[in-house]
């Protein structure tokens, strides 16, 4: 069965290599990137394309994941995923880049609930079957801290938790610039790109979103933020960071300066899960959980540091 997958080339990435441009669209290393373009499973108007051909303005890249399933397989993660805290009811995990929540139409990569069951841990069996024990979700680039449910009662009152916008959810961005003020609220609702099928943006008829975000370091071309989010749309930092004109850094399909990308070694956005505070749903007793930067983000971080 065939299961296209169809990425619009932003202006950000015209003119960069196939498999430069796949990496950053959809998470994946640019080594995992290569290697699907050389299953012949990347293609542009119907026709294969080498990894060096340099994408056009009008380009769509079509990604045929069905063709490309038995070596897409061996995209699934052989190595478990780290795993910060785990009780009979939840699992908390370090969620690496390139590593969607779960299965998708769009995706045939690693991904969490696929990680987790490797470690031969069992989720709550409620929803979708490809969803098992999700209750929040981080983009594949991004990383950081993510808990899911292994009860129903646990993906129950976790649920809750996060509909009754109870969970303290804190990101570290690094962005472009410097905002003004530099702490502040973003309050625009977020929906379907009106023209982009694979991205969001800030439109009318979206629903509610609200970012909070505080500068705490400002250097000579980006600051690094820390963000508090009230909601939890689909791209939402990525997208209100955009809307004020202070893009992530290294997120090329939402407007960062692919210059300034190359100059961090950036290869996606700087956006990190950083902390999670939530209420244990079944014993109530308060939880905490931290990552720490993983390795790319921390030298973009260095490299700041240096320019200022």
């Amino acid at each position: 069965m065939t299961d296209i997958s169809r990425f619009p080339v932003p202006p950000a990435l015209v003119g960069e290599r196939v498999d430069v441009a796949l990496s950053r669209l959809i998470g994946l290393s640019r080594t995992k990137s290569a290697d699907l373009i050389d299953l012949g499973a990347v293609t542009l108007a119907g026709k294969p394309v080498n990894r060096s051909h340099r994408l056009l303005e009008s380009d769509v890249l079509e990604v045929d994941l069905g063709r490309s399933a038995p070596a897409a397989e061996n995209l699934e993660p052989q190595v478990g995923i780290a795993v910060l805290y785990e009780d009979e009811d939840l699992v908390v995990v370090d969620k690496p880049v390139g590593m969607a929540a779960h299965p998708s139409p769009g995706w045939r990569g690693p991904t969490v609930v696929g990680s987790l069951r490797f470690l031969g841990i069992s989720l709550a069996s409620v929803g979708a079957a490809e969803r098992e024990g999700v209750v929040h979700r981080l983009d594949a680039g991004t990383t950081g801290v993510m808990v899911v449910a292994k009860s129903v009662a646990a993906y129950t009152g976790l649920k809750e938790q996060f509909r009754q916008r109870e969970v303290e959810k804190i990101y570290h961005t690094l962005v472009q610039g410097h905002p003004d003020p530099s702490r502040g609220t973003i309050d625009a609702p977020v929906g379907r790109h009106p023209r982009h099928e694979h991205r969001f943006a800030v439109v009318t008829a979206g629903r509610d979103a609200v970012t909070h975000y505080e500068t705490i370091e400002a250097f000579r071309r980006a600051s690094l933020l820390a963000i508090r989010l009230e909601t939890g749309r689909t791209h939402q930092i990525r997208v209100h960071m955009s809307a004020v004109h202070h893009p992530c850094c290294g997120d090329l399909v939402y407007g960062a300066d692919p210059r300034l990308a190359d100059d961090l070694g950036l290869e996606r956005q700087w956006l990190h899960a950083v902390e999670l505070g939530l209420r244990h749903p079944i014993t109530g007793s308060s939880m905490r959980f931290r990552s720490e930067y993983p390795a790319d983000l921390a030298d973009a971080l260095t490299r700041c540091r240096g320019w200022s």
